[in-house]
Order: structure tokens, then C-alpha cells, then sequence
């Protein structure tokens, strides 16, 4: 909501001020309310250029996770939502765009009108200035019955909003959930055409298109009453012929800091791409699973978080996120990586070859490791009774927390408030729940040794047996512990 209070006063601030700028007067007789819309969309797009970089600088985002100032729970939940925040900007950046295209496609052909007759004989002299030799001019279309389309081509400011243009389709449709999880390699690829985007973006005003009447001539040539007397310009003492420039340029003053930041984010991720990552062990799952166990110098995680891979042997440049299944407590971490796409099976057999042949840990490809990031779902510990409901793949995150509540009862020096955890997982596809299986029975055996059996409560739920026949299941319960008002309850949902 304070995103779109501020993208709505930047929006009407600067509307308003271009509707009454003496400075515009000429402009706004050329252009009329199309200069404040084009103007204000501008403002707007600068705004959310410089904010969307923000919620992708992932190192940038755990530094304020861990800083004094999000020490809030409610602050941090927002920034968990980062992802979330990066796509509506995106799609505020395409809205703006547009109304920005328009105004000056409206803008242009008015510029071309500006020349003919039926324009008015105000426009006629306004487009008139310039035609001598050292002197400003108002109009940039300078010849009647042009092709507009050719004169827009023919400027800095349209062969970079074309560029602009077509790096941003390209960006978002690529960036739709389809194409993401069919061709994640072709999202990865074009995403990082906004390095072109920013680029263009930050020359795309240095044409200075849109002309306003200089200071000084403004001081000179008192607009309010030499309007009237256009015919006398350069004649009369009180009104001499207007002098106009461009807006200097101010795109690179809202996207510095945020391209700095970026930029140390792409430096930390090399310098952390060149440390070692030893891999310990290597397991196969059934169902196309393979898990890598791995050790690096200086590795701290929390459950919940995430790395982004990258096998230098599959792809130098694409780096995946796969989400932490080891525990903390745990001297190795892990991921588990399901083959999915051309990326995962080219990994899958550089690491599990056709063979079968063993091959010792050195002779593994080499990988590189960036993070941990994320959110951390250690909020469960904090109360007596915890509700865990994943849905699909969301069941991720919670491998590396029952792992490490397993640690935390087996360590007689933890004092652990957590009395007893419900954990509900609703899948779609059996296979889903192969890799996962050997987990939960493992704990729970391990809990009954324990003599802890009623700690762990798992409820795992199908919703289809095959491909005619689907069975969505409803979920009810009530255990006393959720009905007892003395005992803090912590419901986590992940999907």
C-alpha cells in the first residue's frame, strides 16, 4: 500500500506540476495534457526502475533480515515477500510503459501538426523557431507531412525506447509461469537482458526531445502576457523571441545506488562461485531424485533457506535455486534436485552416470555454491504446539526442519518449549513422496526410540490416484492441544 501512495503522488505531483509550469507554457500549447501524462509515467517508471533491482539483491535483503533495523516480525515477514514485491513492479513498470509509449505517439504526430495550417497560428510560430542558424528550437519535427515514424527513429530518445520496448516484452513474456518451469534456461537467459534495459534506459533522456523555455528567457519573456502577442515576438522589448532547452537527464541518479548494489551482488556471487565445494556423497532417489551432500568453509544455514547451484560442466553462466534439505545441526548440507527440465537432467548424469560406474569425490564435476538465503521457519520452536502444512513441492523446506527438531530432542543440553508438532502434507503425484518416505520413517522411528512417539504427528494426503481419477481430500482436525487456550500454537504454511 505505501509502494502505491508513493507511485500515486509521484504520479499526480508531477502531473500537476507540468499542467502549470510556466517554463512548459509553449510546450503545453504544442502538446496539451499528453506532455503531464508522458511526464508523469516517466517520473514513475524512474521510481520503480530504481525498486525493482532492490528485491532481487538477495545478499542486500538477508543483511536487513539480520540488521537491528527489521528487528520486527512483521518487517521481516514483508521482506519475505520480496519476490512477490519484484513482480508487481514489474508489472507497474509495463503499465507505466505503456501510458508512456501513447503520450508520445500522441505527442509526435501532434509535433507534426504543429507545421499545418489548421493547427492554429500560435503553433505555426512556435514550430517556425528555430530555423536560424544558433537558435533553439521547440518543435524537434522540423519538416511538415514527415514521416513520423522515421523522425522518431531517427532520435536517441526512440531508438532507445524501441530497445527499451522490446527487452521488456521479451523479459515478461518469458518471465510467465509457463515458460519459467517449461524453459527455465530461456527465463534465465532473457532476464538478464536488463542489463540492456537499465543501459537504454539511462540514455534514453540525453536527447532531451522535450523542450521547455529556459530560465533566462523566462526572466525576458513573461509568457502569461507575451502569449497574446506572438505576432510582435523579437519586435516588442517586453517580449523578445523565447530561447527553450532540454531537461538534463535524472534516470542515473534514481538507479546508481541500486545498480552499485546489484553489481556488488553479481561480485559477491563470483567470489563465492570461485570458493570449493567439496561433495561428500552423492545418492540417487528413486523417481528421478538425486541428492548431493556437501561441505564448504564458512557454510551456516537456518532451516527454511535456499542456495543457487551452478555445474560449471552443464552451464558456465545459469545458476538454479534449490531449496536446503539438511539440517543446521547436521555437518554437511544438502539438496535434493528433481529432474525436471534439460538443466537438472544434465546434472543428474553428471552425477549419477548411465554406468554406474563409482567415482571417487575428486573426479565429481566442480560446483559452485551462492548463499543461504530466505527466510528461516525456525518460528516453530517458539511455541508449545506447531502446525506444519506443506502442499507440493512446498514439503521442501520442512526436510531440513524435522531433521533439525530431531536434533534439538536428541541434545539433552537443549531446552526445547516445542511439546508436540502436526505435520500435514497434501500432494498431487505419488511419486512426489518417494524421495521424502525414507525421511519420515526414519524419524519416527528414531522418535519411538526415544520414547517420543506422540511428539511427531504425520498426516500425508493424495489428491490423485492416476490420470482419470482425482480425490480431493478436505482436511479436519481437532487435537486438544489446539483446543487448550493455555498452549501457544505456531501454524506454518508453505505451498
Amino acid at each position: 500500500m505505501v509502494w502505491l501512495g508513493i507511485n500515486l503522488y509521484l504520479f499526480i505531483d508531477t502531473f500537476q506540476w507540468y499542467e502549470k509550469e510556466d517554463a512548459y507554457l509553449y510546450t503545453r500549447v504544442m502538446l496539451h495534457s499528453t506532455l503531464a501524462w508522458a511526464r508523469a509515467s516517466a517520473m514513475c517508471l524512474n521510481f520503480n526502475c530504481m525498486l525493482i533491482l532492490l528485491p532481487v539483491s538477495r545478499n542486500f535483503i538477508s543483511f536487513l533480515r539480520r540488521s537491528n533495523i527489521c528487528c520486527r516480525r512483521t518487517l521481516k515477514i514483508q521482506l519475505d515477500k520480496s519476490l512477490m514485491f519484484h513482480k508487481a513492479t514489474a508489472y507497474m513498470i509495463v503499465l507505466l510503459t505503456i501510458i508512456h509509449i501513447v503520450a508520445h505517439l500522441i505527442n509526435t504526430e501532434r509535433y507534426n501538426l504543429g507545421h499545418s495550417k489548421e493547427a492554429g497560428e500560435l503553433q505555426n510560430k512556435l514550430s517556425c523557431i528555430g530555423r536560424n542558424p544558433n537558435e533553439s528550437y521547440l518543435n524537434p519535427i522540423r519538416n511538415y507531412k514527415t514521416d513520423t515514424t522515421k523522425e522518431i527513429l531517427s532520435t536517441v530518445a526512440g531508438v532507445t525506447g524501441f530497445v527499451i520496448t522490446l527487452v521488456l516484452v521479451l523479459i515478461m513474456t518469458s518471465s510467465t509461469e509457463l515458460i519459467r518451469k517449461s524453459f527455465y534456461e530461456l527465463f534465465w537467459y532473457l532476464h538478464h537482458l536488463s542489463i540492456i534495459f537499465i543501459t537504454g534506459l539511462l540514455i534514453h533522456g540525453v536527447g532531451q526531445m522535450v523542450q521547455s523555455q529556459t530560465p533566462q528567457s523566462l526572466l525576458l519573456h513573461n509568457v502569461t502576457y507575451c502569449k497574446d502577442y506572438y505576432n510582435e515576438w523579437g519586435e516588442m522589448e517586453q517580449c523578445p523571441m523565447p530561447e527553450f532547452s532540454g531537461k538534463k537527464p535524472v534516470t542515473w541518479k534514481w538507479i546508481l545506488g541500486p545498480m552499485v548494489l546489484y553489481m556488488g551482488e553479481k561480485i559477491i556471487r563470483f567470489c563465492r562461485s570461485q570458493q570449493e565445494v567439496i561433495i561428500t556423497k552423492v545418492v540417487a532417489h528413486s523417481s528421478g531424485v538425486l541428492e548431493l551432500q556437501m561441505r564448504k568453509r564458512g557454510f551456516k544455514m537456518q532451516p527454511g533457506q535456499y542456495i543457487f547451484l551452478q555445474c560449471p560442466l552443464v552451464s558456465q553462466l545459469e545458476w538454479h535455486p534449490f531449496t536446503l534439505t539438511s539440517a543446521p545441526e547436521e555437518e554437511f548440507f544438502s539438496v535434493h534436485v528433481r529432474v525436471v527440465g534439460d538443466w537438472t537432467e544434465a546434472l543428474f548424469k553428471a552425477y549419477i552416470p548411465e554406468e554406474n560406474v563409482f567415482q571417487e569425490a575428486w573426479k565429481l564435476p566442480r560446483l559452485a555454491v551462492d548463499g543461504p538465503f530466505g527466510t528461516t521457519t525456525t518460528e516453530v520452536f517458539h511455541y508449545q504446539v506447531s502446525v506444519c502444512i506443506a502442499a507440493g513441492i512446498g514439503v521442501t523446506p520442512f526436510a531440513s526442519l524435522l531433521k533439525s527438531i530431531w536434533y534439538k530432542c536428541c541434545d539433552p543440553d537443549t531446552e526445547l518449549k516445542l511439546q508436540k508438532v502436526y505435520f500435514y502434507w497434501i500432494c498431487r503425484d505419488t511419486c512426489a513422496f518417494e524421495w521424502f518416505a525414507d525421511l519420515l520413517l526414519s524419524l519416527e522411528a528414531q522418535m519411538a526410540e526415544k520414547g517420543r512417539v506422540h511428539f511427531l504427528s504425520f498426516h500425508l494426503f493424495l489428491t490423485k490416484w492416476d490420470e482419470s481419477q482425482q480425490h480431493w481430500c478436505f482436511l479436519l482436525w481437532t487435537p486438544s492441544s489446539l483446543q487448550d487456550p493455555t498452549q501457544d500454537v505456531c501454524f506454518l504454511f508453505i505451498h
